[in-house]
């Protein structure tokens, strides 16, 4: 049973890191020279005081856009860091009440239940901080 958790884990965390690549490239969009030019801001959050939303932000033009890029970067990411961890924390609230029903009084059964519900909310509240890191980048920035 630890192997199966150990092996979903390994491959949610290998899945999470190709699908941040997949949002970096999709973030940033180069030129025929494979010059890096900048981005299409769609988050609230990463629209900045000289970056528009749903429009194109030059670095050419517009001094503030690898901020704005990177802050759209970031909430990609963080929103699928978000949905994982709220998935993988269903899964395990699910296990631990399925290990607190049929335990029939084992206590190795009802503390091992019990571990993977506290487990669960430990990834919502990582969940969490993740939806918040944005915002803290947002303020270290200055904007």
């Amino acid at each position: 049973m630890k192997k199966i958790f150990s092996i979903l884990i390994l491959v949610s965390l290998v899945n999470l890191g190709i699908l941040g690549l997949a949002f970096v490239a999709q973030a940033q969009t180069t030129t025929t020279e494979g010059v890096l030019n900048g981005c299409t801001i769609t988050k609230t959050g990463a629209a900045l005081e000289d970056c528009t939303l749903n429009a194109w932000c030059d670095f050419d033009t517009n001094p503030k856009c690898g901020v704005c890029c990177f802050l759209q970067t970031l909430y990609n990411v963080t929103d699928w860091i978000f949905v994982i961890l709220v998935g993988l924390a269903s899964l395990y609230v699910i296990i631990g009440a399925m290990n607190l029903l049929m335990s029939a009084g084992d206590p190795s059964k009802v503390a091992s239940g019990r571990q993977h519900i506290m487990f669960a909310a430990i990834g919502l509240i990582i969940g969490f901080l993740a939806r918040a890191i944005p915002a803290i980048v947002k303020l270290t920035v200055g904007q």
